[in-house]
């Protein structure tokens, strides 16, 4: 994977922009789960890789049950969650787990350090991504690829974080999809 701007779709309209986009990757969130179905196998017609955020989808069990459902019944291609059940869950599947968290303080940094040591995810997601000093230590610490999200709302923040080791921004700015 090399570095790109992965959208975080949370609207039909930002469906539409992402789905006539050259973007391979889109993740759905703030959907409600009556609608994913359908927009799963929108994304798929158009051959785009689908990653669901399980804790912001409404009215869908943010657990490892929630996740069979996702990666059973609508065949999404990975979850991003902070629950470490969730990224079990897909590496028990083969699917892609990115594990999510967010540094508040040293104290949440090294918390999500040791989940992440244990969990070994496929990659994680930090935010909010004025973090970016702190891809490389979270990188040779974990053994994983970064992605950063959050807060990002300028072209010199994604390159601040591809610079400092990042290999994908997620981002629901949809200015930001595109450079």
């Amino acid at each position: 994977m090399n570095e790109q701007v992965i959208p975080a779709i949370s609207s039909h309209k930002k469906l539409r922009e992402f789905l006539e986009s050259d973007l391979n990757i889109g993740i759905l969130m703030n959907f409600q789960l009556a609608q994913l179905e359908s927009i799963v196998q929108r994304m798929k017609e158009n051959n785009k890789i689908v990653l669901i955020h399980s804790e912001l989808i409404k009215g869908l069990a943010s657990d490892e049950y929630g996740a069979i459902y996702l990666i059973q019944e609508l065949k999404v291609d990975g979850i991003i969650s902070s629950k470490p059940r969730v990224i079990e869950m897909c590496k028990k599947r083969n699917v892609m787990g990115v594990y999510r968290f967010f540094i508040k303080d040293t104290i949440s940094l090294d918390q999500s350090i040791d989940i992440g040591q244990r969990l070994r995810p496929d990659f994680v997601e930090i935010l909010p991504a004025s973090c970016y000093e702190l891809i490389d230590e979270i990188k040779q610490k974990l053994g994983c690829q970064v992605w950063m999200g959050g807060l990002i709302n300028s072209q010199k923040q994604i390159e601040l974080c591809f610079k400092h080791g990042a290999i994908a921004i997620t981002t629901s700015n949809t200015d930001l999809w595109h450079l």
